[in-house]
């Protein structure tokens, strides 16, 4: 009697060395643990038996094998930690989890989503060597702090997908689900700058509390340190790169806003957002090399971006800017776009820009003038920002603050002409 080989075939293969892969992967991290019971080899065996059983519940058409295998190797584990408890007290339920989870990226390379399963190792390998860190940043958050975590969950899990995807109302300017994805979309920005905000505070200086006070509210963050640089004047170089730094932030809100919603107008938009910060961020350089140490900073009083009142006030501005911006276009062209943009840039840029670029969008818009609008709201904003430096920090923040915003803004204009 004769055996027959049949020679395996590259796709095979190649689906069990990527669980292999996987396996020594999550396993390396785990072999970090003196007394894990589950290192190197036994994920790297766990994440082949996956690909094996999915390889033979295929073959054989029973799913069952694939079910029984992750039963087992459950039960495997939670045995060896009955008889032999881990020294630290840790109950060892996460090894439990990664192991079960390495056999299951084994049986989902078989079935041929092999990126996918790679993906997710890399991102287990990292939650399960960074725990001390994520530990500390839990330990960290406040009462606030989850607020804000689980509305904004209901901002973007619950209110998004229940609102109808249609256009309604005059010029069919008002889309319930498009408007609430771009109040999800600035509130998710904004809450990454507060959360950042929150675990940064003041201890790592100027530039820092800069950057993520605009990402959350550039015209807050301005607020405050005119305010300090007015009634402390040894916080006024230190105030003056901090609110330079905020509006600089903001035209990188408005590229990011561009890269998600309309990617093909980012390097237009760049022409005249890219002067504006090339020579801002120049400036705020010369800044930064002569600041001296400040000591302790003030933070900045930014209220909960995900607070529906904040979500429906935003929902509600965009919704008019949307209209207003449709209206006007179509009885004054580009020059009533462009008024509404520089009027109500002075409030909000985010509701302009996002107007801008639905509207570009829907090709009833031409990029030039999408871009134009943009920087029109931008400039005013930035006077508006000019205006509240002069008004509350006094002369001496002013003398120091103005040039570099003015540099802002000429750069804004240069690109403005440039496309126009």
């Amino acid at each position: 009697m004769s055996l027959m080989f049949e020679p395996a075939s590259y796709p095979n293969v190649q689906a069990f060395a990527v669980s292999l892969g996987i396996g020594l992967l999550i396993g390396l991290e785990r072999e970090r643990k003196p007394d894990a019971k589950a290192g190197l080899r036994t994920f790297a065996l766990s994440a082949l038996l996956g690909c094996l059983a999915a390889m033979l519940g295929e073959k054989s058409g029973n799913g069952w094998l694939l079910a029984a295998g992750l039963l087992m190797l459950a039960a495997m584990m939670l045995v060896a930690l009955a008889r032999d408890p881990q020294d630290d007290g840790d109950p060892g339920t996460t090894s439990v989890v990664a192991l079960m989870l390495c056999y299951g990226l084994g049986a989902l390379v078989w079935y041929r989503h092999a990126t996918l399963a790679v993906m997710l190792a890399i991102t287990t390998t990292v939650l399960l060597y960074f725990k001390g860190q994520l530990q500390t940043v839990t330990r960290s958050l406040t009462h606030k702090d989850l607020i804000s975590i689980l509305q904004f969950a209901v901002l973007s899990l619950v209110v998004l997908p229940i609102l109808p995807n249609q256009d309604y109302g005059p010029y069919q300017a008002l889309n319930p689900h498009q408007i609430w994805w771009m109040v999800v979309l600035i509130s998710g920005l904004s809450l990454a700058g507060y959360a950042a905000l929150r675990i940064v505070g003041n201890r790592h200086g100027a530039p820092l509390l800069g950057f993520f006070g605009g990402l959350v509210s550039s015209t807050a963050t301005t607020l405050v340190f005119a305010r300090h640089a007015r009634d402390d004047a040894e916080l006024t170089e230190t105030a003056t790169l901090v609110i330079l730094i905020a509006n600089l932030v903001v035209t990188l809100r408005i590229g990011i806003i561009a890269v998600v919603l309309a990617p093909g107008l980012l390097a237009p938009l760049a022409g005249v957002l890219g002067i504006g910060l090339l020579c801002g961020l120049v400036f705020a350089l010369f800044k930064w090399r002569t600041l001296s140490a400040a000591g302790e900073l003030p933070l900045p009083e930014v209220s909960n971006p995900t607070e529906i009142r904040t979500a429906l006030s935003f929902g509600l501005l965009y919704a008019a800017v949307l209209l207003l911006s449709a209206w006007l276009q179509d009885v004054a062209g580009r020059q009533g776009l462009y008024l509404v943009a520089f009027v109500s840039g002075f409030t909000d840029i985010d509701a302009v820009a996002l107007s801008s670029l639905r509207l570009f969008n829907q090709d009833t818009l031409a990029a030039a003038a999408t871009v134009v609008a943009i920087g029109l709201a931008s400039l005013s904003n930035l006077i508006f920002k000019s205006g509240l430096v002069v008004a509350i920090g006094g002369r001496g923040l002013a003398l120091r603050v103005l040039p570099g915003l003015a540099a802002i803004g000429l750069g804004f204009i240069l690109g403005i002409a440039l496309i126009a």
